[in-house]
């Protein structure tokens, strides 16, 4: 799996928010969302870190056991 640093940043920052979503961040929530990183989520999605849903209008994340791995090699443990 390779993530641009940037994707890797945007990976880390939706990571870390998690605890604030009870483990499924709000994509746009605590974390900005600009078209640029768009990308950068689609390539979490690609690399197998991470799956999206939509409920509602609202877009929420799921990390995979591979992202949770990746989150916790980066200090930061996601209670799924």
């Amino acid at each position: 799996m390779t993530l641009s640093p940037a994707a890797l940043a945007l990976f880390v920052k939706y990571a870390a928010d998690a605890g604030n979503w009870s483990g499924t961040p709000l994509v746009g929530g605590n974390v900005a969302q600009t078209m640029d990183s768009n990308g950068y989520l689609t390539a979490a999605k690609k690399a197998g870190l991470l799956t999206t849903s939509k409920w509602e209008g609202d877009v929420w994340i799921r990390f995979t056991a591979a992202g949770i791995a990746l989150a916790a090699s980066n200090g930061i443990i996601i209670h799924a």
